[in-house]
């Protein structure tokens, strides 16, 4: 029966706890660039709120506004959104931070990679939802006051379900830009062929459709806006993964640590 070295037990206690500390040191920080940002941002909250709600309020006919059903909704709603435009500003600091984290455990070649998937992921994110805000929301909201029209009805939104629509439609549209990057790292980490996702292409394309229609309002226009972007990202991501296919030569040896221990 083998017995532990206590040694070597303490070894990776004190291991383990100096990773916890860094990560806990780490959360800090993108913390706290977060509440830098905010502060600078708070005193233009409802700027920034009537700038969030311009989509709904173009679509709204003449003398409609938007309306508060909640006690604290008008202090409130404006704060959510500035906090929101503040982690968008601070994303950047945010994923430097878990670059930094995650860094030392990689291998050469992977964090060669990081550097790129970053910048890419942040800006494909960002593209979602300014597509999600200049396009499809004027396209969605028009649609709807065409309806209400016809019936007579008043188009009042409370402000607190505008954001809750809105954060859904922003969250859907920038996952689904990322959809060229998760193919690169697909088929960069070996996980799944290039030949295998060309192959099950027609399924990405129902399974896109199935989604638009889960997280899109239900008309077809909308789900239309979704589906489409996320089809042609995928053969976006198709054409990009041709030039990260990992090499036969390409090895975790390209590790200086892994060939000074050797």
């Amino acid at each position: 029966m083998t017995q532990n070295n206590p040694a070597e037990d303490s070894g990776l206690q004190e291991s383990f706890l100096s990773h916890l500390f860094e990560l806990r040191d780490r959360v800090i920080k993108s913390a706290l660039a977060i509440i830098a940002v905010f502060l600078c941002l708070v005193y233009w909250a409802p700027e920034i709120f009537h700038l969030f709600a311009q989509p709904l309020l173009k679509a709204l006919p003449a003398g409609g506004k938007m309306i508060v059903t909640d006690v604290t909704g008008s202090f409130f709603v404006p704060m959510k959104v500035t906090m929101l435009v503040a982690f968008l500003i601070a994303l950047p600091v945010v994923m430097y931070q878990i670059w930094a984290f995650i860094a030392p455990g990689l291998y050469l070649h992977e964090r060669k990679l990081i550097l790129p998937l970053v910048v890419s992921s942040y800006s494909l994110f960002i593209i979602g939802m300014a597509f999600a805000y200049f396009l499809v929301f004027p396209t969605v909201f028009n649609f709807m006051a065409s309806y209400n029209e016809p019936l007579g009805a008043e188009m009042s939104t409370d402000i607190d379900n505008y954001l809750s629509f809105a954060m859904t439609t922003f969250l859907a549209f920038g996952i689904t830009f990322e959809v060229p990057v998760v193919v690169v790292v697909l088929v960069h980490m070996k996980i799944v062929t290039l030949a295998k996702l060309k192959e099950i292409r027609p399924y990405v394309i129902v399974g896109a459709f199935v989604i638009s229609a889960v997280v899109t309002p239900p008309d077809v226009l909308s789900q239309l806006l979704l589906a489409v972007p996320m089809t042609l990202l995928y053969e976006l991501g198709l054409l990009i993964a041709r030039l990260y296919v990992p090499k036969p030569s390409e090895d975790e040896s390209t590790d200086p640590q892994a060939s000074s221990t050797s």
